[in-house]
């Protein structure tokens, strides 16, 4: 870069640094992540204050500095005001954001990560007001989007023991298929079981007394089974495997909780390939918990 360079960026996160500054980081198209302050951003009449807001895209100028690069000129050509109107929609922007800024490189350049950031933005934001679940059913689909575009998919078509296809039984009302966080994905149930039982047979003979040790012993490799760390039902996985689709299908709104499970699988899933918790996800917990609560 030289001593000044321009970039197009979106703010994810900010912090207030002396009396009247702060320092923002930014996702840019050109750069990837980077951390700038804003001089005099928190003064009352400053230029760069609502500039300096989350989720506002500038086109900038920014200078070159020993420690943090400083913003010395910032044009806003988006904004999302939508999402702070909403504390379910904001919580959802945050918790994303939380996610790009674990994936995001600096000094890169983020164009793709940066697009599908804002698009998922926009869906937000567009979403009428008072679908709650609708938040959360975006939001899973743009928790998957991100997840797939850091190479890092769940598998929700076929089983990581079996390598079969795994289609959901809407006819077996107790049918059921069980998610591994650590397996990468979903596990037929009886194909699970069968291994469990296998190597539990296994462990008993291994107990027993043995009258002559053989000169040699085979070793045999079994496969390892996968902790078990969700069963979804029929509709449940449904939902996951239309995930991966470019556009989400309508919202059922009888299918509430069947999106925050679907949700709870994709954060933990996250959660663990990222190797940090997402603190947005207590607001998230929070509003929707308080939504139950106001329906019921």
């Amino acid at each position: 870069m030289n001593k000044t360079y321009k970039a197009t960026g979106i703010n994810l996160k900010a912090q207030a640094m002396g009396e009247s500054d702060r320092i923002v980081t930014i996702l840019t198209q050109e750069f990837g992540l980077i951390r700038a302050i804003a001089p005099g951003s928190r003064k009352h009449n400053s230029s760069l204050g609502g500039r300096s807001g989350m989720f506002v895209v500038n086109e900038l100028l920014i200078a070159k500095g020993r420690s943090l690069d400083k913003i010395t000129q910032a044009q806003t050509i988006k904004t999302y005001p939508g999402l702070a109107k909403d504390l379910g929609k904001l919580a959802a922007s945050q918790y994303l954001a939380e996610i790009v800024l674990c994936q995001a490189l600096s000094e890169q350049p983020q164009e793709e990560l940066y697009e599908l950031l804002n698009e998922h933005l926009h869906r937000l934001e567009e979403l009428p007001k008072g679908e709650s679940f609708g938040v959360l059913a975006y939001l899973a689909h743009a928790v998957f989007h991100l997840l797939a575009l850091a190479g890092l998919t769940p598998q929700v078509q076929i089983c990581c023991l079996t390598q079969r296809l795994l289609t959901p039984n809407f006819v077996d009302p107790n049918w059921r298929v069980g998610f591994s966080i650590a397996a990468g994905g979903i596990v037929c149930l009886e194909a699970w079981e069968g291994l469990r039982k296998e190597a539990q047979k296994e462990s008993r003979e291994k107990s027993l007394p043995h009258p002559v040790t053989p000169a040699y012993q085979t070793v045999v490799h079994r496969q390892e089974i996968p902790v078990i760390s969700a069963r979804l039902n029929s509709v449940e996985l449904g939902m996951l495997q239309q995930l991966s689709q470019p556009e989400i299908m309508q919202i059922n709104t009888t299918s509430d909780a069947s999106w925050l499970s679907v949700e709870q699988i994709l954060r933990q899933y996250a959660q663990y390939h990222l190797g940090r918790p997402i603190r947005s996800a207590t607001l998230i917990d929070s509003y929707f918990a308080a939504n139950h609560d106001a329906t019921v």
